[in-house]
């Protein structure tokens, strides 16, 4: 059985048709949907995007990986120290290596490893497709390195294990001028609103309603050459606003338009019946909420939560169609795959679903813990229908050190309850507190690395701020700039 993973930067499942958004932007997405299994609580356990592949990939925890962070010491693993082999334990233990012992063929057509010098993160493939682009690229950037690939492999000889990774999703949105705005005469999602454009433009952090792509509402230095007609700098209108989900949408679209193709070929060469296809992303992306836009920067629902679909021939033709409630890290798929595909990964974070899987029965773990260290420090508690927020450094965006959302009534994090729900608030300072002192009980070096990033001065993006507290004085927002500034830094407590 081959395996097909694809991995759509920055994809948030309530932007697919599948998961009920009213936008048509997943046409091919939601035929395998149709064809396999979806599943509404999977999440990544360490966000945003260097932290999350190398959880997905190594079956750890940022606790326990050491990656936590995009840059400083928690960018990197930890050593691995004296009981290190001739080789190390990501060339050994990672996804692609323990299908690697399998006997597959193992690849990946993806810009991700350079662009974080993610170097760990190869281990395990045969063999590296590489843009060049560092993210930058588009999906017709990405369509004949798979093309080719796929028709250079023999249907029925040695099976393969292909990481496929779209970018179109993210900011800055790239998808060609040519392709126009499939959903320009369409509404908007209906939870957003001017009220809440209005507020969120009397509010801060990088990324939110006045800095849509940083700490200015000016073109980065780095996007300056580019041509980017769908990318807005500042929400000062609804208008705007409309832009970011359009433009959002649209990538989306383009990605799902390019992976039919993919699909097209697999059947074009024979391979479709044997191949699995599992559709997910490293993470999910805040369209407004928490005043985030365009952007990955908590620990929260709509960060963390990510798209997961598989389609498995032998195992999901009984259960087509079939919906996963059930709460599960996103790692947990990689073993789960190991073990359909007749192994298992040697990694002790990770519990395959792979008999309940087999069965159709949804089961998966009573409650997660996410954790956030490149934007915010911050960690969540996802348990029945709540989210709980701790934060320890906000980022510049004025975040309470607690919040608590109740997800089912309330997906986009409208109203915090933290004031209000003191036994709630006890339930999920436990969960994160127990989870905590389990995790460096069971880690190698007994450290948290998010102190790391606190003892540094918070997280990479963070302290790329650019003197923002001088321009929210000069935008009318003193009184938030002397907020921050009464910090030694925005909540700096240890974790």
């Amino acid at each position: 059985m081959n395996v097909l993973y694809v991995d759509i930067d920055s994809l948030r499942p309530d932007h697919l048709g599948c998961y009920g958004y009213h936008r048509s932007t997943s046409p091919n997405i939601d035929r395998i949907a149709a064809e396999g299994v979806r599943f509404t609580n999977c999440y990544t356990s360490d966000a945003p995007c260097l932290p999350s592949r190398t959880a997905l990939f190594s079956g750890l925890f940022g606790i326990h990986s050491g990656v936590v962070n995009h840059g400083g010491v928690a960018a990197q693993p930890f050593p691995q120290g004296p009981d290190r082999g001739f080789r190390d334990w990501y060339g050994e233990n990672s996804w692609p290596s323990r299908f690697r012992k399998l006997g597959y063929h193992t690849a990946t057509i993806s810009s991700f490893g350079e662009r974080h010098s993610a170097w760990h993160w190869y281990a395990g493939f045969k063999e590296v497709y590489n843009s060049g682009l560092g993210g930058s690229e588009s999906a017709e950037n990405i369509f004949p390195m798979a093309r080719d690939w796929i028709c250079g492999r023999d249907a029925g000889s040695q099976p393969w294990f292909l990481h496929l990774n779209f970018w179109d999703p993210h900011t800055p949105y790239r998808v060609p001028p040519s392709y126009g705005n499939p959903f320009s005469e369409e509404p908007l999602p209906d939870w957003y609103s001017e009220d809440l454009r209005q507020s969120h433009w009397q509010g801060c952090g990088p990324h939110s309603a006045r800095e849509v792509m940083g700490y200015s509402d000016e073109v980065p230095l780095y996007l300056k050459d580019r041509e980017l007609p769908r990318q807005p700098w500042k929400l000062d209108s609804f208008k705007e606003a409309r832009r970011i989900f359009d433009g959002y949408d649209t990538g989306v679209r383009y990605a799902d338009e390019y992976l039919g193709k993919v699909i097209k070929v697999l059947e074009e060469t024979g391979q479709l019946e044997n191949t699995a296809i599992i559709i997910s992303a490293d993470h999910g992306e805040n369209l407004g909420e928490l005043n985030i836009y365009g952007d990955h920067q908590t620990a929260d629902h709509i960060t963390c939560r990510v798209p997961l679909i598989i389609r498995w021939p032998g195992v999901t033709e009984f259960q087509s169609g079939r919906v996963d409630t059930a709460l599960h890290y996103q790692f947990d798929v990689a073993a789960t795959a190991v073990e359909l595909a007749g192994g298992s990964m040697d990694a002790a974070d990770v519990c395959s679903f792979a008999p309940a899987f087999r069965e159709g029965i949804s089961k998966g773990r009573e409650s997660l813990v996410l954790s956030q260290g490149a934007w915010c420090v911050q960690r969540g508690v996802r348990w029945g229908e709540y989210l709980y927020l701790r934060t320890w450094h906000d980022a510049w965006h004025d975040f309470p050190p607690e919040m608590l959302f109740h997800i089912e009534s309330d997906p986009h994090e409208l109203r915090d309850l933290a004031s209000g729900e003191q036994e709630l608030l006890v339930q999920g300072r436990r969960i994160l507190l127990d989870w905590r002192r389990e995790m460096l009980a069971t880690s190698s070096t007994g450290h948290d690395p998010l102190d790391t990033v606190l003892a540094e001065g918070g997280s990479l993006h963070a302290r790329e701020n650019h003197g923002y507290p001088h321009r929210l004085r000069e935008t009318g927002r003193a009184a938030i700039a002397d907020s921050f500034e009464s910090r030694i830094s925005p909540i700096s407590t240890s974790c």
